[in-house]
């Protein structure tokens, strides 16, 4: 949801492993509740101080001059930020790290002591909104600052004078409703509730439940507000999951889908079809991974589902709960691995609908959100959380872990991430990569604290989640583990790409490209941090902008992608540009890979979701799959294209080797070589020049083979790279010393090279080879054996019959 910048570039390690890969059971029957809250907020900053200096607030220090050793952080605890020792750079900064690691223990010493520990703290959900207990139903909200409240609904015909509910000392409201005599719940399943209060100035108002389960609005009105549903089906019609969590992969390929707009009808499509309809579609192109935006739900369709309503709630516009499991089940059958994109970073500033409705003028220690210019996001028209507050992160740390219990995701891409770091919310900022960015007073270190806390507690509960920051600003140690002083990311996004490729196709000729650029900005990311890259994203294909294969192609999208007769210089140029722009991306430029939906074959139209301004048409707020599946146009390769793409790394695993090396970045030529694991890639940019016997590096000796060529047929290319040829290396220099290397590499090998085409070269191992052969030739031999035998046989037969 922000822009990107540069970060300086270091080269890549591996990740931590784990081994457990099941989720703890689901707590069935929960615990006596037992409020013991003696906060309203965590430990705050004193105003003004930098990082290092920081006072507890008075609710806090009274309990911790009461009992000092369950907050005491050891000596050992802080000298240990591994983080500073893995970057000398940061050395400088180590009050910063010092400072938030013992805010980040002091906070689960406090969990510790009055909940439980951070596990038990983050099932709230078993205590607040809707929950069966012995003979009735509970509901529990936190409302500090309503004066009376009342729970109605559909099953008291919107009377509450007969449910008022009770205050403890917490700002904790409450109310039994006992079941019917004959057992049944007093209030339906999939009946509407909500939740009614007095503010301070004397006025009811009614709201949806904050940990609502399920939230819809009647669709026959038009901008009908949502209400709040009591969703508690019977055993028989509750989702059970069958198919266990696909094992996590050496490195992620992501297709990010938004279910609602993924049919090819102009509709809402449901979780059911996009789950029998377009994951395996998903599955047949070789993603490992499916990443669900617009999961929560949200009153506007349009926000994309970024201005989060309820936070608990599915989507209603695609279906039920259950039918969300049965997506996900779905998914795990497939072997596909599925997160959600999580937004924790702001919330709409719808009052009717929304979260916003319980901040009814009350200070930030009674409300979800910071009061006053704070707690407003002006690019965003949305409100922002104060992560300080004991209630804020009761509430989002049990968020995620209902989505991963309940739902059985598989990790989260966390959105809007740099916003949440920094007060300044990276609003009119150009981060360079200095250090000194990062670690000042601008650093909102309540929320680091809380992201620190949200990947200690995901990684607990999944050892095998995937965890994604969206963070434009590369803040140093972000995807370092929690123990190492980290905040906790298993992955970054390479927020940067995808806007030096839509500089390039939107202003500059192929002749002004520059080999070095591209190769720095898709390598340029921090040592020991994973990067997922991508080539573009979601919000540049919204109206207003246009796609890569948009830009490079334009009108001729529409009128030129037949087959039946000869490509224009444009098609065939933004065929083949498209292809290298999203493989080089890929290879180069992380240790994961996402694609946006629609960009694997190159979806011709922008994304504009249904507005007055279009008349509510869904005309371009779908998928055209006729386009992929239409024989005779040329949208099918780049689809097979990109299904190669995921192919290659399923045989040869280069995305997660370490092994990156780019050993020539020619700008005359317009060449990047470089090798990812042991395979050699070579693109050529050059819109019209074709090199014979092309010399490239590498580092192992032997014979090469063609593994992906861009521009064979079955891509839409001319076939001009011959795949059965053998690729022998030379040795080059003196052993041993680099300098005397070609391009810095000790062997070197010759190809053919054709304009604006991508070729991936493997190293034939020999031994395997020869084993193949061997086998083949006793294969051979044998068969040769029963077919002689076989004849000897019929002669025989043929004889006897004869006679």
């Amino acid at each position: 949801m922000l822009g990107s910048s540069g970060l300086h570039f270091t080269p890549s390690i591996g990740s931590l492993s784990y081994s457990n890969d099941y989720l703890r059971p689901r707590v069935t029957q929960p615990k006596p509740i037992s409020f013991s809250l003696q906060y309203h907020r965590a430990l705050t900053p004193s105003r003004g101080s930098r990082c290092g200096k920081w006072e507890p607030s008075s609710k806090v220090s009274a309990v911790l001059t009461e009992d000092s050793s369950t907050m005491t952080v050891s000596n050992e605890e802080m000298e240990n930020i591994g983080v500073l020792s893995t970057d000398s750079s940061l050395e400088p900064y180590k009050e910063h790290f010092e400072c938030r690691v013992k805010r980040y223990l002091d906070q689960k010493s406090l969990f510790e002591k009055f909940e439980g520990g951070l596990e038990e703290f983050s099932q709230g959900y078993l205590k607040f909104g809707f929950n069966r207990e012995e003979g009735g139903v509970v509901y529990r909200e936190w409302a500090p600052a309503a004066r009376e409240a009342q729970l109605v609904g559909d099953f008291n015909g919107w009377e509450g004078s007969n449910h008022k509910m009770e205050k403890n000392q917490f700002g904790v409201w409450s109310i039994k409703i006992p079941d019917f005599d004959d057992g049944n719940s007093a209030i339906p399943h999939n009946s509407r509730v909500k939740f009614r209060f007095k503010h301070g100035k004397g006025v009811w108002v009614d709201r949806i439940p904050a940990w609502i389960k399920y939230a819809t609005a009647d669709p026959a009105r038009f901008a009908a507000p949502f209400d709040g549903v009591f969703w508690d089906p019977p055993p028989s019609e509750r989702y059970q999951f069958k198919y266990p969590r696909p094992p996590k992969p050496k490195a992620p390929r992501i297709y990010e889908a938004h279910v609602g707009m993924s049919s090819s009808e102009p509709r809402i499509n449901s979780y059911r079809e996009f789950a029998d309809d377009v994951l395996p579609r998903i599955q047949a192109n070789n993603y490992n991974t499916v990443q669900l935006m617009a999961v929560m739900e949200h009153s506007y369709y349009a926000s994309f589902g970024y201005h989060v309503t309820n936070f608990f709630a599915v989507s209603s516009r695609s279906g039920t709960p259950e039918d969300l499991k049965y997506l996900i089940d779905k998914a795990h059958s497939l072997g596909l691995r599925v997160l959600m994109d999580v937004v924790h970073s702001h919330a709409s500033n719808n009052v009717t609908d929304g979260l916003n409705g319980f901040d009814v003028g009350q200070c930030s220690q009674e409300s979800y959100f910071h009061a006053g210019d704070r707690g407003y996001h002006k690019l965003w028209d949305s409100r922002l959380f104060n992560y300080a507050n004991w209630e804020v992160l009761r509430f989002f740390l049990s968020n995620l872990r209902w989505w991963l219990e309940e739902y059985q995701f598989d990790g989260f891409r966390f959105d809007g991430v740099t916003s949440m770091l920094y007060h300044h919310h990276g609003i009119n900022m150009a981060f360079t990569g200095n250090y000194c960015e990062y670690f000042t007073e601008a650093t909102d270190v309540d929320a680091v604290v809380y992201l620190m806390l949200a990947n200690d507690l995901i990684h607990k509960m999944l050892p095998s989640a995937t965890v994604i920051a969206e963070d434009v600003s590369g803040m140093p140690a972000l995807g370092r583990p929690v123990s190492e002083g980290g905040v906790g990311f298993d992955y970054r996004l390479a927020m940067a790409i995808p806007d030096k490729w839509i500089d390039y196709v939107k202003n500059k000729k192929n002749e002004e490209w520059s080999m070095k650029e591209i190769s720095w900005r898709l390598t340029n990311r921090r040592y020991t941090e994973k990067c997922v890259s991508y080539a573009e994203s979601h919000d540049q294909a919204l109206v207003g902008d246009k796609t890569i294969a948009f830009f490079l192609m334009d009108e001729e999208m529409y009128s030129g992608m037949s087959c039946l007769s000869d490509a224009s210089p444009t098609v065939e140029r933004g065929i083949a540009l498209h292809k290298m722009i999203h493989f080089i991306t890929m290879a180069l430029g992380g240790e994961g890979y996402l694609n946006f939906m629609g960009n694997e074959f190159g979806h011709p139209e922008w994304i504009d979701f249904p507005r007055e301004g279009n008349g509510w048409s869904y005309e371009k707020c779908r998928r055209q799959w006729n386009l992929v599946d239409t024989d005779h146009l040329r949208y099918k390769f780049m689809n097979a294209f990109d299904r190669a793409m995921h192919l290659l790394d399923e045989r040869f695993s280069f995305l997660s080797s370490t092994k990156q090396i780019v050993s020539s970045t020619n700008e005359e030529d317009k060449v990047i070589v470089f090798e990812r694991g042991d395979l050699v890639f070579v693109f050529n940019f050059h819109p019209v020049n074709t090199y014979d016997g092309y010399k490239v590096g590498c580092d192992l000796p032997g014979k090469y083979r063609v593994a992906l060529d861009s521009d064979a047929f079955e891509f839409g290319g001319h076939g001009r790279v011959g795949h059965v040829v053998d690729h022998f290396t030379f040795p080059e220099g003196i052993p041993g010393v680099p300098e005397t290397n070609f391009n810095g590499r000790p062997n070197s090998f010759k190809v053919l090279s054709p304009p604006h085409t991508c070729v991936v070269y493997y190293r034939v191992d020999e031994s395997k080879e020869a084993a193949v052969k061997e086998n083949s030739a006793e294969k051979v031999a044998v068969g040769q054996e029963k077919l002689e035998a076989f004849e000897s046989v019929e002669n025989d037969i043929a004889g006897l019959i004869a006679e």
